[in-house]
This record gives C-alpha cells, sequence and structure tokens, in this order.
C-alpha cells in the first residue's frame, strides 16, 4: 500500500467515523444525559390552543420551581411540549419526535383524541405518563403505564346527574356527538340519569355545527337546568343564546367550562355551575402560593387546565423521588415500573392546587371535587 494511498484511506476512515458519530447523536441515539426528560403534546395552535397553553405554563412554572431548588438529588428537569393541534396524527407525530429526543417519562397529552393516539405509542414502549387533562375512559383503561391529574368522563357524568336530579324537575341537556369529552360524560349522565328514574330532554350538535345554539336553546327554553358537558367556548355561545332568547335556566357543566367567564359579558344572567377540581379563589397555602406566581409570570389568572399542568409535573417528581430514582440514564421503561410502584402505594398521597390525589392501578385520581358558581 502506497503513502498516498494510506493517507487517502486514513481521511476516508476518519470521514466515516465522524459521519457515523453525526448520525448516532441526530438518530437519537444519545449516549448520556445530564436532565430528567420529561414530554408532552397539546394543542399550543388551533382552535383548542387556550387548553394546550394553559398545560403548557402550569408545567413550565412547576418546571422552573423543581430546578430552582435543586431538581431530584441535584439533577435538573428538561421539559418540552410539542404542538399536536388536537388531532391524533399531530399527537403520533409529537410522540415519535419526543422519543428519539430521549423523553423518559411525560404528561401525556392534553386532550382526549390526541392523549389516546398518545397512548396507544406510549405503551409499546412502557412509558409513565401522567395526563393532565386528558379525561376519557379509553385513555387509561388497561394501560398499566397511563395515570391522569383530571377526574375521568363517568365520574362527572355521575356526579352531574346526581346534582340535578336531586335539585331540579325540568332538565334539558346539550352535548357534541363528535367529541370523546362529551359524549363520554354524557354517556354516564345517561346511565345515571337512568338509574335515578329522572326524565329529562336532550339536544345535540358537532365539530361541524358548534357556532349557533339557536335551534337547541329554543326547544329547552322552559327548562330550570341545562346540562352543558361540553369546553367553554361552546358553553360560552350557549349562555349568549339562552340571553338573546329570555331563557333563564340555570347552566350546568364539567371541568371544561373552566374558563366561560371570559367568554361572556353582562348580557348573560344565568346562573352557571360546573364540576372542578380547581378554584382560583381557594385560599390554601399551595393554590394561593401557585396563582400568586402564575399571575406574577403570565399576568392573568391560571385556568383549571393550567393548575393541572403545574399538578402533573410534581406528582411525576415527588413519585420519582418516592421510587429512589437516582440514575439520570435511566430508561423509560425502567422509570416507568419505579414510578407505578410508588404512585400506586397506600403510602403515597399528593397534596396538589386540584386536591389531595391518590391512585390506584387503574391510573385514575381519587379527589373530591369542587362545585364553582358564577353568578
Amino acid at each position: 500500500m502506497n503513502t498516498t494511498f494510506k493517507r487517502g484511506f486514513a481521511i476516508l476512515l476518519a470521514a466515516l467515523m465522524l459521519v457515523g458519530t453525526v448520525c448516532l447523536s441526530a438518530c437519537g441515539g444519545k449516549t448520556g444525559n445530564d436532565t430528567y426528560y420529561i414530554g408532552a403534546t397539546g394543542p399550543l395552535t388551533g382552535d383548542a390552543a387556550d387548553y394546550g397553553i394553559a398545560v403548557n405554563n402550569g408545567a413550565m412554572l412547576a418546571i422552573e420551581e423543581i430546578n430552582a431548588a435543586g431538581g431530584l438529588n441535584g439533577v435538573l428537569f428538561h421539559y418540552e411540549m410539542k404542538d399536536d393541534k388536537a388531532t391524533a396524527a399531530d399527537a403520533t407525530i409529537g410522540y415519535n419526535a419526543l422519543m428519539d429526543a430521549g423523553m423518559q417519562i411525560s404528561i401525556g397529552s392534553v386532550t382526549s383524541g390526541s392523549c389516546e393516539a398518545f397512548a396507544a405509542e406510549a405503551v409499546k414502549d412502557n412509558l409513565f405518563f401522567m395526563t393532565p387533562s386528558a379525561s376519557a375512559a379509553n385513555v387509561i383503561a388497561d394501560r398499566a403505564n397511563a395515570f391522569r391529574v383530571c377526574f375521568g368522563d363517568p365520574d362527572q357524568g355521575i356526579l352531574a346527574a346526581q346534582a340535578l336530579a336531586a335539585n331540579y324537575e325540568k332538565i334539558g341537556a346539550i352535548y357534541d356527538t363528535s367529541d370523546p369529552y362529551s359524549y363520554g360524560i354524557y354517556e354516564a349522565f345517561e346511565a345515571e340519569m337512568s338509574k335515578l328514574g329522572k326524565a329529562y330532554e336532550v339536544k345535540t350538535f358537532d365539530k361541524d355545527n358548534n357556532k349557533d345554539f339557536s335551534a337547541q336553546v329554543e326547544a329547552l327554553k322552559e327548562c330550570e337546568v341545562i346540562f352543558l358537558p361540553f369546553y367553554y367556548t361552546e358553553a360560552g355561545l350557549v349562555a349568549k343564546k339562552c340571553a338573546e332568547k329570555g331563557c333563564t335556566a340555570d347552566l350546568y357543566g364539567c371541568d371544561g367550562l373552566d374558563g366561560i367567564a371570559g367568554q361572556i359579558d353582562e348580557s348573560v344572567t344565568n346562573h352557571i355551575k360546573y364540576i372542578t377540581p380547581f378554584d382560583v379563589n381557594a385560599t390554601d397555602e399551595k393554590t394561593a402560593n401557585f396563582v400568586k406566581k402564575y399571575r406574577e409570570v403570565y399576568g392573568k389568572d391560571p385556568s383549571q387546565f393550567a393548575a393541572d399542568g403545574y399538578d402533573a409535573i410534581y406528582v411525576i417528581f415527588e413519585a420519582m423521588k418516592a421510587a429512589g430514582v437516582d440514575d439520570v440514564n435511566i430508561s423509560a421503561s425502567d422509570l416507568c415500573q419505579k414510578v407505578v410502584a410508588a404512585i400506586t402505594a397506600e403510602s403515597f398521597q399528593y397534596v396538589g392546587t386540584t386536591g389531595t390525589m391518590t391512585w390506584d392501578v387503574s391510573g385514575a385520581a381519587t379527589k373530591v371535587p369542587v362545585i364553582v358558581e358564577l353568578q
């Protein structure tokens, strides 16, 4: 082998080694971490962006506090949310991107449809996630790695049915046939009302017909109360339509109505109530401090979704601490096993801004609801 050939071969070999190193780094083959990586997806743009932004704000506030206090045994946390636009396809894309980047644990997705897609991928990798707000029953059903902070849809439907049956005679309901959150709550409401032997009248809408509620409100105009198991954007339109048509019914909803105060004006005189785990006016120290810091950082009051995001991060942190996690390079699957064991132990309890919570192997949070009333 002559000298020129040797030199050329050495250069080629060095180039190939460099390409291999770059590919290993760029393709997710990380050789080491210096932070624990928490990932998430949520709608940061689009019609549902308010929910994703609120969860992201709350989560980032928690991360900043945890890191400022030294992280976990001196190891800090890296957090990132990918924009899924509240679609299953984008949630899957976001999940894969996060895993390629080194995600070890997660707060899942914000909305139920997206989180179902996220969960379908996470179970394959045995990645632990604690969704702040995806309440559909199927998100955590039969998945040992799947947990949530918020109430499940069936729980809210049952609670609403019991409250309305006990306090009203003429009851109406409107729900969204195209949204898993809405029809999931409604189905539980319907079953409980049947069990209680209570009659009511129901009207529907879908994602292609959710801007004008004239027909629904007109049909339920004489009701004493109208149950609205959907999000505050559409609920605000219903409230305004009630004002326009002279419907004085009380409006009763679930945690998705948190934020409706910003969607209505002085023309709305209906009494509005909704089930939520979070009250921005609560006086306990943890909630009051969270609200104060959130206002300082973001210049507005936090919604329930922001509080859920904040609590979800802290639950993961406390569970990792309880599990004795001390390896920054721990795999997602090994971390999942440790955190599940810790969080389902009888001794584990988290006192957060959205209540005092415990979990069992179902992944559902046990907590006491708050009924918020707007007059």
